[in-house]
């Protein structure tokens, strides 16, 4: 049972068409998925993203509402969400230390590596960051970096 964990990069990916699209519905859909998860702080980040977006006039109003009303519907019933537990806490505090990574992306990573822990298969880091991608490579984590 293989599982795709995606951090807020590539999750807006899903929503918003944009470069990389493409690679990150193809991971979340891929035939050997059994789990895509995500944690639970890209409710806030993906809720962030999409309203720069519509500040900064790429995205209309009532399409950003659209967006948004579409991720937590997914959220809901389509994502397993990782919570932000203080064993992710502890994770990413440790790799910070590690690798220059401003918080959030040491919390995605975090989540991802305490998911693996837990989980029967493998897990496939999905992220459209390079550093954070080095990172998660340096953990030992398979990643996809969309973008690339």
């Amino acid at each position: 049972m293989a599982s795709v964990y995606l951090d807020t990069s590539a999750l807006v990916k899903l929503y918003i068409e944009e470069e990389g699209t493409a690679h990150v519905v193809r991971a979340a859909e891929g035939s050997d998925a059994h789990h895509v998860v995500i944690l639970d702080i890209a409710r806030v980040e993906s809720r962030s993203a999409v309203r720069r977006r519509e500040r900064e006039g790429d995205i209309p109003g009532a399409e950003a509402n659209r967006i948004l009303s579409r991720i937590e519907q997914d959220v809901s019933s389509f994502f397993l969400v990782q919570p932000s537990s203080s064993a992710v806490i502890e994770e990413a505090a440790r790799l910070v230390d590690r690798y220059p990574l401003r918080a959030l992306d040491a919390l995605q990573l975090a989540g991802s590596l305490v998911f693996q822990r837990g989980s029967p298969g493998p897990v496939t880091f999905v992220c459209a960051d390079a550093p954070l991608c080095r990172a998660a490579e340096s953990e030992q984590l398979a990643t996809v970096n969309p973008l690339t």
